[in-house]
């Protein structure tokens, strides 16, 4: 196993979205071959677990999200990290064959710039607000909830842009812990119920 842990000496900012594809980006600048997903989480170690939910829903929405089997791979980064918020762990661990999953460098840095300019747009919107949805016990259900949604994801990949709406209500759990918005919590809902459908009406 791999254990992900707080550096103390890292004390930049994360706390938009545009920020953490800087992160993203500077880790594809500093690759040499290959970036690991080990690589990524250890970028943003000392992160909130919105970091670790938003992380995996928008490389699904890059182009990288087209590489078989990386969408699978994602949901369980999902169902690991929000199983330990579940159970209330303040370390993360990861299976070491999740974390030496791999991309090239070059389409790491290339999805991060494809969002650059609709993450700038999101965060205009996104500020503290009803923050008592983003903490506890409603932090331990979203968590629960983005469990329920990464299941979905495995068996709609095999089906185009079928599993949007499930990453889309990750992505937006994720956001909301991250901006401690509670606004974006009852979004992330709302998404969750059509993530809900979508797999009622593709797979039954």
């Amino acid at each position: 196993m791999g254990e992900i842990s707080p550096r103390p000496d890292d004390a930049r900012s994360l706390d938009d979205l545009e920020s953490l594809l800087e992160e993203i980006g500077d880790t594809a600048d500093a690759a040499d071959r290959q970036v690991t997903v080990g690589d990524l989480l250890d970028r943003i170690g000392t992160r909130s677990f919105g970091a670790f939910l938003l992380l995996p829903a928008l490389i699904a929405f890059t182009p990288l999200g087209g590489i078989p089997g990386l969408p699978t791979a994602m949901a369980a980064v999902v169902i690991v990290i929000a199983g330990q918020l579940v159970i209330g762990l303040d370390h993360f661990w990861l299976p070491d064959m999740i974390l030496r999953r791999s991309v090239k460098p070059d389409k790491l840095r290339k999805s991060a710039d494809v969002l650059q300019r609709p993450a700038r747009w999101a965060d205009k919107l996104i500020r503290p607000r009803l923050t008592g949805l983003t903490r506890e016990p409603f932090v331990h259900l979203a968590a629960f909830a983005c469990i329920l949604l990464a299941l979905t994801v495995p068996p709609l990949e095999i089906v185009p842009f079928a599993g949007s709406v499930s990453w889309a209500a990750i992505g937006i759990f994720g956001l909301a812990l991250i901006a401690r918005d509670g606004l974006l919590s009852l979004i992330a809902l709302g998404f969750s119920l059509g993530a809900g459908w979508v797999v009622y009406r593709t797979l039954l």
